[in-house]
């Protein structure tokens, strides 16, 4: 595989990890967020801070910069227990703005310029970066897919499912909808913390332009093409719309225009994504007729 295939499949993983995040936020819990960027944002420079100016290596200031992106999560989350649906997109915005906002304006943060000379990652003494790097991306995918499979099948995802379709109804069986909806926020954020500390390490420079809103909305359209609430949706999604930029490399001027127009197509026409079950197009559905053409092909 050559460095232009890596560096590009290395960015797909980093941004499929942070649309984990935000489907268990979106898909599994029900709350809409539009400003997952600014936790990939705190993520990345926390991290940088700490390898910078603190002298720590990448695996000391791991557990540290996702402590914080945590926290801060955890604190960003509490207005989702008070606002919903609408209020609570504008209110995620709001939050994605004030995050860029403190990036560019505070000069301990770099400012305006960034901050750059960010360490590569060492193992044992040798430097991982290109494939091994790749690598490294790879397992945390594997590793926050995993977290994702038990999260929904413990009793937190099955709390945040039956809230997600009526809080109401979840409440009155006892689900306490504070204790489910702060976990899925806090469970979110941290996974776009880790790929905020991965990019970081990737790119070796970072400014606040590189977790503004319209990074969110290429977020969310990983996940909503990939498919809302779906297993393996937000990889699927970030290969679609990691793929597509590269083939159509001429009109990256237009891309939020694009990731627009995408969107209104698959809520027309895939509401459910690419592997969601609520549509006659998608894959889930698809696979269904297919081997019901087959079963009755066999039968006749």
């Amino acid at each position: 595989m050559s460095i232009y295939m890596i560096n590009v499949a290395t960015q797909i993983i980093i941004q499929a990890i942070a649309a984990c995040g935000l489907n268990i936020i979106v898909g599994h819990a029900g709350q809409i967020s539009l400003g997952h960027a600014a936790f990939v944002g705190i993520g990345a420079y926390s991290n940088a801070m700490l390898t910078t100016a603190g002298g720590l290596t990448f695996w000391q200031a791991l557990p540290v910069s996702l402590l914080i992106v945590g926290i801060v999560g955890l604190l960003c989350g509490l207005p989702s227990l008070r606002v919903k649906e609408d209020f609570l997109a504008i209110t995620t915005i709001g939050i994605n703005f004030i995050v860029v906002a403190v990036f560019q304006y505070t000069p301990a943060l770099g400012g305006a310029l960034g901050i750059g000379g960010i360490p590569n990652v060492e193992f044992f003494g040798m430097t991982i970066k290109a494939r091994p790097f790749f690598w490294l991306c790879f397992c945390c995918l594997a590793l926050v897919l995993a977290i994702s499979r038990l999260f929904t099948k413990s009793w937190l995802g099955l709390s945040c499912f039956a809230i997600r379709e009526d809080e109401t109804a979840a409440s009155s069986m006892g689900v306490s909808p504070v204790r489910a909806k702060l976990s899925a926020f806090v469970l979110g954020t941290l996974m776009a913390g880790l790929s905020g500390i991965l990019y970081a390490h990737y790119m070796k420079f970072i400014s606040a332009d590189s977790f503004t809103f319209p990074f969110s909305v290429t977020l969310l359209s990983i996940t909503v093409v990939g498919g809302l609430g779906t297993f393996w949706g937000p990889v699927v999604g970030a290969v679609v719309l990691g793929i597509l930029p590269e083939v159509f490399r001429p009109l990256v001027d237009y891309r939020m225009f694009l990731y627009a127009a995408l969107l209104l197509m698959m809520i027309r026409f895939l509401p459910g994504g690419l592997l969601g079950g609520s549509d006659l197009l998608s894959v889930k559905n698809l696979r269904k007729r297919k081997a019901a053409a087959t079963k009755g092909g066999d039968k006749s």
